[in-house]
């Protein structure tokens, strides 16, 4: 979150006096999830630690100091992003086999999501440390609850391809999914991804939400073709931006597609592999399935 948007969130006023409670943490590397807009979305948990951190790694140390101002919390920062990651990481593994207790958190929302924090947790762990998680705010699970989508099942994949070629063969990849989608989009590109996203998945429902928890917090819902022509006319959005996009329709296949399915599948996978394959692909009972791939077992082996 850019430092001068902290005036634009909702919340952001005098600091507050947070009653202090922190306790020595235990050796290792938590991840702590800060706000991803409103400041006081900050769990108390995260301030404890944060308080109580020997070191504080942040992407942006004007951005997690802000914060910490507000609640009068006073912690010892150090830079860690995408630019300076190979230099510092060996340094903190050190100072974690040294036994040091150190804080993670990205300038918004839950670290390792969209940014490098995951090559230290990788590191960590694979250096016999532990890992714990502080959770909290995050732009994946904010967005999702709002769009009135299917929240069952989701894949969230980060941002699209800048390049229209490299995009659009992403989005064929995602097409079959039988899920919700949730993509990070900037506003420069959301017009062009948005369209896209229509003319490859069709007329799915999706919402595009913008600024969450922020001032200007916005969720727009309609079909991708509704959407792409919006944002094609209306000019780019500032803030950061969440697509959510509602999964494909399951049309239940009719006998011969069915028997197709089900002697590909039993081609390449044991009878029970096979059924639970097709039961997933197509949203038939698992009992319809299970009959008919016994049946089509039955005459392969009578051949």
């Amino acid at each position: 979150m850019p430092p001068d948007d902290q005036a634009k969130i909702r919340g952001a006023d005098a600091p507050r006096q947070v009653p202090s409670r922190t306790a020595r943490l235990a050796p290792g590397l938590y991840v702590v999830a800060t706000p991803i807009g409103n400041l006081s979305d900050i769990t108390l948990r995260a301030l404890d630690t944060l308080a109580a951190a020997d070191l504080v790694l942040c992407e942006d140390t004007r951005v997690t100091r802000k914060l910490l101002e507000r609640y009068s919390v006073k912690a010892s920062l150090m830079a860690y992003h995408d630019h300076n990651a190979d230099t510092v990481r060996p340094r903190v593994l050190a100072k974690l086999a040294e036994g040091a207790a150190i804080a993670l958190v990205s300038d918004a929302g839950t670290p390792l999501v969209s940014d490098p924090g995951y090559k230290l947790v990788a590191a960590a762990l694979q250096a016999g440390q532990r890992v714990f998680p502080v959770p909290g705010a995050s732009a994946v699970l904010a967005a999702l609850v709002a769009a009135g989508l299917p929240s069952d099942r989701f894949l969230f994949n980060g941002y699209l391809p800048a390049k229209s070629g490299q995009r659009r063969a992403r989005i064929e990849e995602l097409a079959a999914i039988p899920a919700t989608l949730i993509l990070y989009e900037t506003g420069p590109r959301l017009a062009a991804s948005l369209a896209d996203l229509a003319a490859i998945l069709g007329g799915r429902p999706a919402s595009v939400c913008r600024e969450l928890t922020k001032l200007f917090e916005e969720t727009r819902r309609g079909t991708l073709a509704e959407l792409a022509a919006h944002y094609a006319t209306a000019g780019r959005p500032k803030g950061e931006i969440v697509i959510v996009i509602g999964p494909p329709e399951q049309r239940a296949p009719d006998a011969g597609d069915l028997d197709a399915r089900l002697a590909a599948a039993l081609a390449r996978a044991s009878l029970k592999d096979a059924v639970a394959s097709v039961t997933a692909e197509t949203g038939l009972k698992r009992k319809q399935v299970y009959a008919r791939a016994l049946a089509l077992a039955g005459k392969v082996t009578k051949r």
